[in-house]
């Protein structure tokens, strides 16, 4: 009988004292710099890639090359997913598991608050949260934020060179003639283009669902006129109350978008100033609770969406269904 080798702390303690020695060696002979920050998502070159009408020039840039990043770790699950139901395994274990459960506990809860609307609701909640998910979690993989190209700044660094086309920044800040280190990756959720863009699409899709379950008259209470001329006062305070609604519903925009980009692009910069200061082992710590922060950011941002989508399937005033129907 074959005995699996598991890991064992007492046995294999030597190989974390490797890695945390190393790690100190390193940062002793390549002192951490603090990388180029700024809100903008930096591109790879000064000249658009081309101009749009109405739009402006396009820029590639490095949260755009995040992006396809995280759509092919998607595909790439997807893929192993459906590798696994295809085995015919009745039980899914390992990763294929793990995806599974994620997505039945997802849509337990649509279905819990959805009702008959879950099947329909279902597909953005879970796109969304795994989405998110995965892009917020890119920046706890090493190279994102700190590998780059050079380029020339006011109030750079002094450079070393390492080999042919390989050079490190120095901690050495310099007047003149030094370097800003601008990452070939960054973290998607750290471009606010990207969070507003997800917010229109949450936002937009609540009010096709509501328009899809009660049909135009979902759009009466943002436009409620109806009893303007009937019931004069009433009228006056029905019309208030839907222009609130329409307030409301633009504003959740703005929360959608800057809860996201705020948090993930607070944590970056944690990690940043962390990293610099205490390289070796205490940025650990921050790195586990960026862990959480974006698991969390990512169901918030889902849950909501759902919550909203199916509370516009829900009729208000008059229009309002019973729960057979």
């Amino acid at each position: 009988m074959e005995k699996s080798h598991k890991w064992r702390w007492g046995v294999n303690r030597w190989f974390v004292l490797v890695f945390i020695i190393l790690g100190f060696l390193a940062a002793r002979a390549y002192p951490p710099v603090l990388p180029h920050i700024q809100l903008p998502a930096e591109a790879y070159s000064h000249s658009p890639l081309f101009v749009l009408p109405f739009i402006g020039e396009f820029y590639w840039t490095n949260t755009l090359t995040a992006m396809l990043i995280a759509d092919s770790i998607i595909l790439l699950i997807a893929l192993l997913v459906r590798s696994a139901v295809k085995s015919g395994s009745l039980i899914p274990q390992g990763f294929s598991g793990a995806i599974e459960a994620l997505l039945e506990v997802i849509y337990n809860l649509t279905e819990s608050t959805a009702g008959k609307w879950s099947k329909a609701i279902f597909p953005y909640f879970a796109t969304i949260t795994l989405f998110v998910l995965v892009v917020n979690w890119m920046e706890l993989i090493p190279g994102v934020d700190s590998i780059g190209f050079l380029e020339h700044s006011d109030h750079g660094y002094a450079t070393k060179e390492l080999s042919t086309r390989l050079v490190t920044i120095l901690p050495e800040e310099v007047d003149h003639g030094g370097y800003a280190l601008i990452p070939f990756v960054r973290v998607l959720s750290t471009d606010l283009n990207f969070t507003v863009a997800l917010a229109l699409i949450s936002v937009f899709m609540t009010q096709v669902f509501g328009a899809r379950a009660i049909g135009v008259n979902y759009f009466s209470k943002f436009f409620n006129v109806k009893g303007l001329f009937k019931r004069p006062i009433f009228g006056v305070i029905d019309f208030a109350v839907g222009f609130l609604e329409l307030i409301s519903e633009v504003s959740k925009i703005l929360s959608f978008s800057f809860r996201l980009f705020g948090n993930i692009f607070a944590g970056s910069v944690l990690l940043f100033v962390i990293g610099t200061l205490v390289p070796v082992f205490v940025q650990s710590g921050f790195l586990m609770l960026e862990f959480f922060v974006g698991l969390i950011q990512a169901v918030v941002f889902g849950m909501l969406t759902m919550v909203f989508m199916a509370q516009a399937t829900q009729g208000h005033g008059e229009h309002a269904e019973s729960p057979a129907d």
